[in-house]
């Protein structure tokens, strides 16, 4: 088995062999209508954006989320590194392909993490929110423990769902009782633990389990109504009163705060308003980790759509 090229060490000028996972490939023509591959590689280092000029298939989108090998240079475009490819197939069953280089997992103890999130939900006070949440767990539980966050912007790996969760429930729970007087703490954790389990069903996953496209229900629904649709059922189920089925349906519909920004509704009650600020630090705090491990110190980092184009500085140097 060849050592492995991670894409965090690729250097511009450099040449670059190997195997990679093949994400947001589109085909396409230049002004001149000649065909070309854009793509982007992954890695579990990084990902980096690829051309093949002249290139006209076999390759299509549905190859997104497989594993190719490509050689090619890399280059910089817009002050960003890319790969300009002279090779590129799928790989092959009977080659051996180095799963653990290249599949992104979250940096943390799956299993640790997971009893932690189970004893949070534990400790909600509420009878009903409890069971709902137990519930819930017990159904989701492997996509829960596996699946990204998202398909590219933050947590995009596998176990990403589980970190940005259990980030968010302990973000939570200090938020709760630093301020007992106006947070119901039982809602808020509970919307906190649910609020993206809809995301199970949203995704299109490749066999490696990343998500490479969003299914027929996820861009036609998205996983704010699917989840509040089955919060809804499940709590009829369970005898739940309506009143705080609803509040907790309100939370999962408004976590993403605007209607921009994919709200169904404006927060409208302290725990919703609170939740929505919650994701949003936990996802940009995502972000400025993955952005920054890809920054050399005392550099600023390329702009950063998630953040408005704006640029980070890694300042561990200074």
């Amino acid at each position: 088995m060849e050592p492995h090229q991670a894409i965090a060490d690729l250097t511009i000028g450099s040449r670059v062999s190997g195997f990679y996972i093949l994400q947001d490939v589109q085909l396409r023509l230049t002004s001149g209508g000649k065909p070309f591959l854009s793509a982007t590689l992954n890695d579990r280092t990084a990902s980096v954006g690829a051309k093949f000029w002249d290139y006209s298939g076999p390759l299509t989108e549905k190859d997104a989320g497989r594993i190719v090998r490509v050689s090619g240079s890399v280059g910089e475009y817009r002050g960003t590194p890319q790969v300009t490819l002279d090779q590129i197939r799928l790989a092959a069953d009977a080659e051996r392909v180095d799963l653990a280089s290249l599949v992104p997992a979250a940096p943390i103890d799956a299993d640790d993490v997971f009893r932690n999130v189970v004893s949070l939900v534990d400790s909600i006070q509420d009878e009903d929110y409890r069971r709902l949440c137990r519930e819930m767990l017990a159904r989701h539980k492997q996509a829960f423990l596996s699946i990204p966050a998202a398909k590219s912007v933050h947590h995009g790996f596998l176990n990403g769902l589980l970190m940005h969760t259990a980030n968010m429930l302990a973000l939570a729970d200090f938020v709760a009782g630093l301020y007992p007087d106006v947070v119901d703490r039982s809602l808020l954790l509970a919307g906190t633990l649910l609020h993206d389990f809809g995301k199970e069903q949203e995704f299109a996953l490749s066999p490696l389990g990343l998500a490479v496209d969003y299914s027929r229900k996820g861009q036609l629904l998205g996983h704010l109504v699917m989840c509040a649709e089955e919060v809804g059922e499940l709590a009829r189920a369970l005898d739940v009163p309506e009143e705080k089925a609803v509040l907790l349906q309100h939370l999962i519909l408004s976590h993403h705060g605007q209607p921009e920004f994919g709200a169904a509704v404006r927060p409208a009650c302290a725990e919703a308003e609170l939740l929505s600020y919650i994701d949003m630090l936990d996802s940009r705090a995502e972000i400025c980790r993955e952005t920054l491990a890809q920054t050399p110190a005392g550099a600023f980092s390329n702009r950063i759509f998630a953040l408005e184009n704006r640029r980070v500085l890694n300042h561990s140097a200074d």
